[in-house]
């Protein structure tokens, strides 16, 4: 299985505004520009489905799509890098942080790190925060594509010595990956 059905459902900007269904839900943090729209299309096959955009910053809300009646994604703000004012940032992290501590969907978090670069220091502060507060996560390594193949394996494996955890690479280009990471979010939604 490469793909499943996505279909956008609702953007929320804080828990009381999200949706309410029985399906397991995997939060997607990262830096701006990580490539989470595009995971998320890719693995629907659809390249409209999360717009993409090359200014960083550009998700504002917490967008959720349904995939297959199987699970939801809900994409978060990247953080790092946007043009909006401390008062605007202070905003979207009180949300989120209310957000991912009490939504009761939540199955695991997933984390998407650029794969073409050493793991940055927000991504590492963030993987803090979510180890502090005793949140399930796994690791997306994106971007995969740049690596050049004979380095893929040295890759993940200093991104999983630095962060921690389970560390799936993945790719928006030709969905080689897909179906090892349908396989290990099934594994994950039998032991939500």
């Amino acid at each position: 299985m490469k793909h499943l059905k996505g279909e956008f459902l609702i953007s929320a900007e804080k828990l009381s505004q999200c949706p309410e269904y029985n399906l397991p839900e995997f939060p997607l943090l990262g830096r701006s520009n990580v490539g989470k729209s595009s995971f998320i299309n890719a693995l629907a096959n659809n390249k409209k489905l999360a717009k993409t955009s090359n200014t960083p910053g550009k998700t504002r809300l917490i967008n959720f799509f349904n995939f297959s009646d199987k699970f939801i994604i809900a994409d978060l703000p990247g953080y790092g890098y946007a043009k909006v004012s401390k008062e605007v940032q202070n905003k979207w992290q009180k949300n989120l942080e209310e957000y991912l501590l009490n939504r009761a969907q939540i199955c695991t978090l997933i984390q998407l790190v650029d794969a073409r670069h050493e793991v940055q220091k927000n991504d590492l502060q963030m993987r803090e925060w979510v180890n502090l507060h005793n949140l399930p996560i796994f690791t997306i390594a994106t971007k995969i594509d740049y690596v050049p193949k004979s380095k893929t394996q040295k890759v993940l494996s200093d991104i999983k010595k630095q962060i921690g955890g389970i560390v799936l690479p993945f790719s928006s280009v030709d969905f080689r990956y897909n179906e090892q990471i349908f396989e290990y979010l099934n594994q994950v939604i039998n032991n939500c």
